[in-house]
């Protein structure tokens, strides 16, 4: 059979993996069937790790038979250094920003050809935006992701390019040469823009966030409608707020040194 096949030579571990990785967004809650075929593993297989899963708490079952994500793997996850050093650090100067600018406000980081968002506040009456916490988006058609490639090794932003410019909307950069001169201009101003890049009607800017020995590990931005937005404005209230995230870091790293 095409499962067996698919599923020959794999370890446990990766198997179970499968199963996790069969949820995303857009399947959310799934069906033991579903999961095995999204996993690419037999059914009994699936019925088998799903069960061990289920015991251990990393998926749940609700009352109409679907599985979801389950919350041990919920507070598995919050151990991560990016929930406990990066965004612990960066949060309350992000509540600052979004109850400044009443704008979306982002913090994200690069993981091979995607941005992924660390954290994101948004005000009450700010644009609607595409972007979740934990998500991912395009690293050329939004404002942290060109902060994050701008500041790229030389060798990801080639792979990046040829791994194709996915266009987003009518004013995406499709164009490698384009994009490399835009990011070029990143580095030389210090921060990103877009406008209308990722969703239409909607601008961002970022700045990168940068640790004690100046190298970028992150991207804090800011998302707001195009017809109000003025970068210039906008970045002014960014920069002093990703200094005050990495006196955080350095301030917290200090601590961990294991001084006192």
């Amino acid at each position: 059979m095409a499962g067996n096949s698919r599923d020959a030579g794999r370890s446990v571990t990766a198997r179970a993996l499968s199963v996790l990785t069969a949820f995303d967004l857009e399947h959310s809650r799934l069906t033991l069937t579903a999961i095995a075929r999204r996993a690419g593993i037999p059914l009994a297989t699936a019925h088998r790790l799903v069960g061990e899963l289920e015991l251990w708490g990393a998926l749940q079952r609700d009352a109409d038979g679907r599985y979801a994500i389950g919350l041990r793997l919920w507070e598995i996850g919050m151990l991560a250094p990016l929930n406990t050093s990066l965004r612990d650090a960066a949060l309350p100067f992000m509540q600052e920003l979004c109850e400044t600018t009443r704008e979306n406000v982002h913090l994200a980081v690069r993981d091979r050809w995607d941005a992924v968002y660390v954290e994101k506040l948004t005000a009450p009456r700010s644009v609607s935006i595409v972007s979740r916490t934990g998500g991912r988006l395009p690293l050329h058609s939004t404002g942290v992701g060109k902060v994050l490639l701008a500041h790229a090794p030389a060798v990801v932003v080639h792979e990046y390019c040829e791994h194709g410019l996915a266009r987003h909307t009518p004013y995406t950069i499709t164009e490698p040469g384009r994009l490399g001169r835009e990011l070029h201009a990143v580095r030389s101003r210090g921060f990103a823009q877009t406008s209308e890049e990722m969703t239409l009607g909607n601008c961002s800017v970022a700045v990168p966030l940068r640790a004690g020995d100046g190298a970028v590990i992150a991207a804090l931005g800011l998302v707001a409608r195009s017809v109000r937005a003025e970068p210039s404005k906008l970045v002014k209230p960014l920069l002093p707020a990703a200094e005050a995230i990495r006196r955080r870091l350095l301030e917290q790293a200090g601590a961990h040194s294991g001084v006192g």
